[in-house]
């Protein structure tokens, strides 16, 4: 299930650094996206709770979702750009991890392990120095 929330970020624009030489100084063209999770209809509360726990550190105490873009010499290529963050940064957030299954080793490679330990035995027994009870 994929999430789109671009309906309900709020975008606030700001003069930005970077490419775009005089423009720069002129043009708001940075980007700060704010999506408030614990108000948004699009996700359960099982989910925003997931969402909070994982993505605390973009979460500022309001509990918005903030993300900035500057990349772009335009503001609505970076608004495009924050929204595609930001649905990336939801949907793998609520991506649920495969439990692992446990499994037994196979009486084969037990064999072939302790085969393999009682030739490398034999070998070392070999090395030692003959002494003179032992022929």
């Amino acid at each position: 299930m994929k999430l789109d929330v671009s309906k309900e970020i709020i975008f606030s624009t700001s003069r930005s650094g970077g490419k775009g030489g005089q423009n720069v100084n002129k043009v708001e063209t940075k980007v700060e996206g704010r999506w408030h999770i614990q108000s948004s209809l699009l996700i359960t509360e099982e989910q925003s709770i997931v969402i909070q726990s994982k993505l605390s550190n973009r979460i500022n105490k309001d509990s918005f979702l903030i993300i900035k873009s500057q990349e772009d010499r335009t503001q609505l290529g970076n608004k495009e750009i924050v929204i595609i963050k930001m649905n990336e940064l939801i949907n793998n957030c609520l991506i649920k991890k495969k439990s692992r299954i446990a499994t037994k080793t196979p009486k084969s490679v037990i064999e072939n392990r302790l085969n393999t330990k009682r030739i490398t035995s034999y070998i070392k027994q070999n090395r030692k120095k003959v002494q003179k009870g032992d022929y």
